[in-house]
């Protein structure tokens, strides 16, 4: 009897991965195993990447609340507290979007708290 090979499944899955490699540069495009490696690590950088992005931003928003707390003669981090002490509960990213767009909003609220 003779062996059975699935071809169909295998020749989809290996198209499922050339697609996702489609754009790379040179052999890693077309060349199954090269392929294969290539779409597995960016696979791999890629959930990496989604996580790096939440730290990335946190620090942007960070840095701009400290920017704009800092002509009121506040700190980052005294501001922070004081916000907690006086049971506000806004976000660093509300904060960071406030201070950025609606700076009168942004004063109003570190008046709130001094």
């Amino acid at each position: 009897m003779p062996r059975s090979v699935n071809h169909v499944a295998s020749r989809a899955r290996k198209k499922k991965v050339l697609k996702l490699a489609k754009g790379y540069f040179l052999s890693r495009k077309n060349v199954w195993t090269v392929a294969k490696n290539a779409v597995e690590k960016g696979l791999a950088y890629a959930y990496s990447g989604r996580k790096q992005k939440k730290r990335i931003y946190r620090g942007i928003w960070i840095t701009r609340i400290n920017a704009a707390v800092r002509p009121h003669g506040l700190s980052y981090s005294v501001f922070i507290k004081k916000l907690a002490d006086a049971n506000i509960e806004l976000n660093r990213k509300v904060l960071a979007d406030l201070a950025l767009h609606n700076p009168a909003a942004f004063a109003e609220v570190v008046n709130k708290v001094k």
